[in-house]
């Protein structure tokens, strides 16, 4: 099926104004085709791959939410806080934590969680 439509377009890949013979047409040639199908195929998997990536993140905060009990490493991850960071708040007493032995503070889950509830 021809047509004898002319209608001026400019590229979506190359942005070169052209004459297409559709209404539909976006690229002026196959070869701009080509290249914004393999660009657009690039970018889903990075948004894919960045979506996994945070999903990730956000499942380990998620089991660091249940535990009842955490060491200095897990209250700096919920913290978003170096371990040093961490342990000074310990030493000051913002955060109240056991010490079970050398390398072994334990904190309390509901500690961190009456530092966000203070008025």
């Amino acid at each position: 099926m021809s047509s004898n439509i002319e209608v001026q377009r400019i590229c979506q890949y190359c942005e070169k104004e052209f004459t297409a013979r559709t209404t539909v047409t976006k690229h002026c040639s196959d070869k701009c085709s080509k290249a914004a199908y393999k660009a657009r195929k690039r970018n889903e998997k990075i948004k894919q791959s960045n979506a996994e990536t945070t999903r990730t993140k956000t499942k380990h905060i998620e089991k660091l939410k249940t535990k009842e009990f955490l060491n200095v490493r897990e209250v700096a991850q919920l913290l978003n806080c170096s371990i040093r960071s961490a342990y000074y708040f310990i030493e000051s007493g913002t955060i109240s934590a056991v010490n079970l032995g050398q390398r072994m503070t334990r904190v309390k889950r509901s500690e961190i969680d009456k530092l966000f509830n203070k008025t």
